[in-house]
């Protein structure tokens, strides 16, 4: 199994309409719209757009931001230093397999390469219990239940200090 991240490009545009159509992205992010012509061909520098490729099939996406820089603010006033992961796995039938734990480690491991990155923030939706697992696992601390526009979230947030630790197990 030969999982590796690529930048999206306008040429994804397909796949990533269609994963939006189905039932389990949807009930993980369902009040968000990605704007995707439009968000594909722009490269600001807060963010990366990756494609998660299976041994050559597109798999899933994964989206890293610097919680500080990115335009809209989502985060609001947070320090430097700190990304924002999202990652959805395209297609129903390729959950449960491990998928997302390796597209996880490999953009945990992307965001740790700089050393200025002191964590990282994701934000589930607090209903989301499976998601909020898969998190733990890898090591991310529960900080907060919060109100992100119409989601009810779980804020949850990875050190650098922890994910070394969790490495070593």
């Amino acid at each position: 199994m030969n999982i590796k991240l690529r930048p999206a490009t306008i040429n994804d545009l397909p796949f990533l309409e269609h994963w939006d159509k189905q039932q389990h992205n949807i009930d993980s992010d369902p009040n968000d719209d990605w704007d995707w012509e439009t968000e594909l061909i722009r490269t600001p520098p807060w963010r990366e757009q990756l494609m998660a490729e299976l041994d050559g099939r597109p798999l899933g996406f994964v989206q890293i931001i610097d919680a500080a820089e990115e335009e809209s603010h989502y985060w609001g006033d947070v320090d430097s230093g700190l990304k924002a992961i999202d990652i959805w796995i395209g297609e129903a039938e390729d959950l449960g397999k491990g998928y997302g734990t390796i597209m996880m480690k490999l953009a945990i491991s992307r965001c740790f390469e700089s050393a200025g990155v002191k964590g990282i923030l994701i934000d589930p939706l607090e209903s989301n219990l499976k998601a909020r697992r898969f998190y733990e696992k890898l090591g991310f601390k529960f900080v907060e239940n919060k109100r992100f526009g119409e989601d009810d979230t779980a804020v949850y947030f990875l050190s650098r200090k922890d994910w070394e630790a969790h490495l070593k197990l």
